[in-house]
């Protein structure tokens, strides 16, 4: 192939695009701002304490096990560690260019090429280097730029010897040794936070606007979260945009029997992790979840609240800051001189202006992306990665499918009113079940199967009756998606081998008028 192919990002999504392209024969170049792979998992972002919410048997790339030496929930440094071994196995990195920020991106409408330029951030000169490819893949994540919130009072705050920063810039525990500590937040990020600063710290405590489920690892003590809730039937027990199959009898005449099932696994998690006890009770179904997320309880953290190590001040926030003083809506006065906010990311792409952004975005932000993959009004785009999954390392190596098949001309996408019609209906349903929280239209939690099935059901690469149907009785292994990666492969090579031959037919006709014909196939 002569196409050249910029990949944005060397995480999960940009690494597992990058290897099908290769594989396929495309030329490709990924940048990469870090000096080392892995994402949202590299060493300058990971705070203390981080490690995956999914057990690894779950949470790898489809070709590439997890190392049998690693434990059942791995440590952020493992992870990176695998991905840098994904890396190496499949020689990746001679094509990745390290410490380079991307600073601009834009088409040339006419012919459809994206001009790309880029600084080498270990370059004083700050010189831009500029390279035109033909198609150009986005994956730099959508935790690309935290979010730390402004308060009113922080200047003064501040010139006390206040402190704020974002979780993912946690990363030394000595910043909160000794200090009073204040965790903005209620996801898995904050609470591990807590839990490590809590270990330091003189006092720790953490403000929890909205009270969620925590989901224990292990169910009861006993059964593997894995086996209840990332599998097809967990997923059937709640509600998605379009209810088809057996999920039709959980939510029609199975209905009892799927609130019984959510009822008791609340019951249990409630008793569990005591959560009336430590008046951290979400005060709501566990079927909520679908409106929220999918969090996994942090080792420990209930424990802490029980005994005071921990303190949480539930529904409510920040409200003004004052010198050494954190005042929060509730009136409560609380002595803190480091503020850790768990409060999320921007999702930002900074090398896009804004014309272009206009034209796959809305005024509020959200991105309009069929599948969550490709923008309806602008070629030779795509993104992969820009899902909020439980499986984001499938879904980037499902997207990387959609990319390669739409680069092959062997995507039947639906017309542009049909795509943008799917758009309109997803982000809809998005904004109602999460009361505006939905990560500007890329949130697919807890549906992670859901949208791979429909991503697979674009290509004809659905997975078979028989590999649904364990999944609907285990938890998804990853391994079973490398049959679908080599079925592609094996579509390609066959599509490359028909074009070939229909070239040398060509020569040998011996027809002077098909000449022009031969060239361009060639």
């Amino acid at each position: 192939m002569n196409e050249h192919i910029a990949v944005i990002g060397a995480g999960f999504a940009g690494l597992s695009t990058a290897k099908l392209l290769l594989d396929l024969d495309y030329r490709v170049t990924v940048f990469e701002k870090e000096s080392e792979v892995g994402g949202v998992w590299t060493s300058s972002r990971r705070y203390p304490g981080l490690g995956t919410q999914n057990p690894g048997s779950t949470y790898h790339l489809s070709e590439h096990p997890i190392p049998k030496h690693y434990p059942e929930w791995p440590t952020g440094e493992q992870m990176q560690a695998y991905i840098e071994s994904y890396a190496d196995r499949f020689d990746l990195k001679r094509f990745v260019r390290f410490d380079t920020a991307v600073t601009d991106a834009s088409i040339n409408n006419d012919t459809g090429k994206w001009t790309v330029k880029s600084r080498s951030l270990n370059d004083d000169s700050e010189q831009i280097t500029e390279q035109v490819f033909d198609f150009l893949v986005v994956a730099n994540g959508i935790f690309s730029k935290p979010k730390v919130p402004k308060f009113e009072g922080q200047d003064i705050w501040e010139s006390s010897g206040g402190k704020i920063v974002h979780t993912s810039e946690f990363l030394d525990l000595d910043i909160a040794k000794n200090k009073k500590v204040m965790i903005i937040g209620y996801g898995k990020s904050s609470c591990d936070a807590a839990m490590s600063a809590a270990s330091v710290a003189t006092s720790t405590h953490v403000v929890a606007r909205n009270i969620i489920w925590k989901i224990p690892k292990k169910i009861g003590g006993l059964l593997n979260f894995k086996h209840l809730l990332l599998t097809r039937l967990g997923e059937g027990l709640f509600s998605y945009v379009e209810i088809k199959g057996f999920d039709k009898f959980l939510h029609g005449i199975g209905t009892p029997l799927r609130k019984a099932m959510l009822g008791s696994m609340g019951a249990i998690i409630s008793y569990q992790l005591k959560m009336k006890k430590t008046d951290l009770h979400p005060n709501k179904s566990i079927e909520s979840i679908s409106r929220s997320s999918i969090s996994l309880a942090s080792d420990g953290f209930f424990k802490a609240v029980n005994t005071g190590n921990i303190q949480v001040h539930r529904d409510t926030q920040i409200d003004t800051l004052e010198s050494g003083i954190a005042i929060l809506k509730d009136g409560s006065r609380i002595e803190v001189d480091l503020i850790i906010a768990g409060t999320g990311f921007h999702q930002s792409i900074p090398f896009f202006d804004s014309s272009l952004l206009r034209r796959f975005t809305e005024e509020n932000g959200d991105f309009r992306l069929y599948k969550n993959i490709l923008p309806v009004d602008v070629p030779n785009l795509a993104f992969v990665g820009y899902n909020s999954s439980l499986m984001c390392q499938l879904s980037s190596e499902v997207g990387a499918m959609m990319v390669s098949e739409y680069l092959r001309g062997g995507l039947n996408l639906p017309c542009v009113e049909q795509q943008n019609q799917y758009i309109d209906q997803h982000l809809s349903w998005n904004r109602l079940r999460t009361d505006g929280n939905y990560f500007r239209g890329t949130y697919v939690v807890p549906f992670s199967i859901h949208q791979l099935d429909e991503v697979l059901d674009d290509m004809n690469l659905s997975l078979s009756a028989t590999q649904k149907l364990k999944q609907w009785l285990f938890s998804i292994d990853p391994k079973v998606y490398a049959s679908r990666y080599k079925i592609l492969k094996q579509r390609n090579a066959y599509r490359m081998n028909d074009k070939l031959n229909r070239i040398a037919s060509l020569y040998t006709t011996g027809k002077d008028h098909k000449s022009t014909e031969v060239r361009k196939s060639a």
